[in-house]
């Protein structure tokens, strides 16, 4: 009995190492596009005033890129109330909110520590992948941990990069390497379109962003969208549940 236990929990070790390897293998695409940010991160913050220290340590300690640039240009504009910075901050990352409710029914599962150090690790592109492998395969907390610490990684560093070499490129993003970053949002999407509500909810949040950007300040745009396809969604499969 206690040979099957031990040859059982080897098996397990192994399909968890093998996640983990897999996740770091689907976060190499994102990171050509994580790279550049992190780089600019790293130029702004020294531009802003903070130092090489300073800028480094808010992308270990804050990890999240949107954040960071508003955070960083407010410091530069010379706001320092700390109320307002997270206030601002706060209301770009609303986003998450979303992502984490529809992560919640899987990591809810997990010990409080792990779901702590999930949601401090949450981001756009690490949400993007988890949700590609629940489509795929299901939910793994190994997977997400591996997507999550990649990208953690690549960030610090990127950042540490773009301090170093701030007095010799003025802005990375000039480069075009950022539209690696919704290329491989495209990527990921586009398999995911094999029904009906799926294309029709796709268009719509694509719609809502476009007008969004287009008509409302900031990031609002990603929240009306978000909310726009939550409700087309329900719609839609609500409707198709009647028919039947």
């Amino acid at each position: 009995m206690d040979a099957v236990k031990s040859l059982s929990s080897m098996e397990d070790g192994r399909k968890n190492t093998a996640m983990l390897w897999r996740a770091v293998r689907d976060t190499i695409p994102i990171m050509f596009g994580v790279v550049p940010f992190g780089i600019t991160c790293g130029i702004m913050g020294l531009t802003a005033g903070l130092s090489s220290l300073e800028t480094v340590f808010m992308s270990v300690l804050v990890f999240a890129g949107a954040s960071q640039f508003i955070a960083i240009d407010m410091l530069g504009a010379g706001i320092m109330g700390w109320w307002v910075i997270v206030l601002t901050t706060l209301l770009v990352n609303l986003r998450h909110l979303l992502m984490g409710a529809s992560l919640a029914p899987h990591v809810n599962k997990l010990p409080l520590t792990m779901q702590g150090a999930l949601a401090f690790g949450l981001v756009d592109e690490s949400y993007a992948l988890t949700a590609n492998q629940i489509h795929r395969e299901g939910y793994s907390a190994y997977y997400q941990t591996g997507v999550q610490i990649s990208l953690y990684i690549i960030w610090a560093f990127s950042t540490l990069a773009g301090t170093v070499l701030g007095e010799k490129i003025s802005n990375p993003l000039e480069w075009g390497l950022d539209f690696a970053m919704p290329a491989t949002f495209l990527v990921l999407l586009m398999p995911r379109l094999t029904d009906r509500i799926s294309l029709y909810v796709c268009i719509i949040s694509a719609i809502f962003a476009v007008l969004g950007a287009l008509y409302l300040p900031g990031k609002w745009y990603i929240i009306i969208a978000c909310i726009a396809a939550t409700i087309a969604g329900g719609f839609l499969e609500r409707g198709d549940q009647g028919e039947e």
